[in-house]
């Protein structure tokens, strides 16, 4: 780990906007494994606004064409465990989108996920602190991909009791975040000519019917979370449309509502003598607890919150729609931008105070 200088470069501006600073961040390219520079503006910027910054180095993907480095950022009061951490992402998926405005919105690749979060969780950490409440920032690398950042951040944590993590929620607070299991089915064949397909065994007849049994399972339904879903997502296989196919793969994505046991064994016993399964991602399901006054969501997408387990009791808030998170037209009202701040104040002064 490192420390920022000490002190912060002329081109980090001291007024503190938050409109404005989610713009800056907007403008700033990090699509997944091209997170240095973004990193390095925050580092700045949170120097220049009095807190202790230290970067975490996160290893570089060996699949990634990004050469630079990149690195976790934990900002915090010197001489101070904190007792609440707020934390995000910094990563966006593709591709690049630049800021833009207009009286209600923010537009742009990562207005509401999660660059106007990191905006309004610096403005709140800033704000506790000139009260008196112990608060830290965590913004972590990787989490549109594989959560690396946030693996690599649960080895170093800092002693907090409360992990405040954002992602878009329409400021509601999470009950629960359903969990994923991605899976990728494989069927074998023997090529032929298409003209004798007795002479042959077609793998991608096996895998249709391998999917049709999986897509009339039941999957597991929370009564209180919801129902599990299944996307198939990718299908490849075959040579040519007049050779017999001798390989055939599909890849699945489940969200889950609970355990994956349960899923796990449906999906095996549908695919049995057709085709193999192997399981390339599990995120767990997660429940959290319930804050009264709040309005409370469940949440359909994953997030980094199962790798920080070491940070303290998580709970997952966040202005913006995840419904226009990762399409074209991703933006983020200014009214909740600046209600979750008021929000993630008040949250914390509960949590601290014991009385959440």
């Amino acid at each position: 780990m490192s420390a920022t200088p000490t002190s912060p470069p002329a081109s980090v501006a001291n007024a503190f906007n938050g409109v404005d600073l989610t713009r800056r961040l907007i403008d700033i390219e990090s699509i997944t494994y091209n997170e240095c520079a973004v990193g390095e503006f925050l580092a700045e910027f949170l120097h220049s606004r009095g807190f202790s910054v230290e970067t975490m180095p996160v290893p570089q993907d060996r699949e990634s064409l990004c050469q630079g480095e990149r690195f976790n950022v934990y900002a915090y009061t010197r001489g101070e465990a904190p007792d609440v951490v707020f934390s995000t992402h910094t990563d966006t998926v593709p591709p690049f989108i630049p800021s833009s405005e207009d009286a209600d919105y923010i537009y742009g690749r990562g207005a509401c996920d999660a660059k106007g979060i990191i905006a309004a969780q610096i403005a709140a950490a800033e704000c506790l602190r000139d009260k008196g409440v112990k608060a830290g920032l965590l913004f972590v690398v990787g989490e549109e991909r594989d959560s690396a950042g946030a693996k690599i951040a649960n080895l170093n944590p800092r002693g907090s009791r409360f992990l405040i993590n954002g992602e878009p929620t329409d400021n509601r607070i999470a009950l629960a975040s359903k969990g994923t299991l991605r899976a990728e089915i494989r069927a074998t064949g023997r090529m032929a000519h298409s003209a004798y397909p007795e002479l042959g065994e077609s793998a991608t007849h096996k895998l249709i019917e391998a999917l049709h049994r999986i897509l009339a399972l039941q999957l597991p339904v929370n009564p209180e979370f919801g129902p599990s879903t299944l996307n198939v997502g990718l299908i490849e296989g075959g040579r040519a449309p007049n050779v017999i196919a001798d390989h055939a793969t599909a890849q699945l994505m489940i969200r889950l509502v609970g355990p994956s046991g349960e899923t796990r064994a449906a999906i095996e016993a549908a695919v049995s003598g057709l085709a193999d399964i192997e399981y390339v991602l599990e995120i767990p399901f997660m429940e959290f607890r319930h804050i009264e006054g709040i309005p409370s969501m469940v949440a359909a997408f994953t997030t980094d919150v199962p790798w920080l387990s070491a940070w303290g009791e998580p709970l997952l808030l966040g202005p913006g729609s995840i419904h226009v998170a990762h399409t074209p037209h991703e933006r983020l009202p200014k009214r909740e931008l600046f209600e979750a701040i008021d929000l993630y104040v008040k949250l914390a002064h509960r949590l601290v105070g014991g009385q959440a």
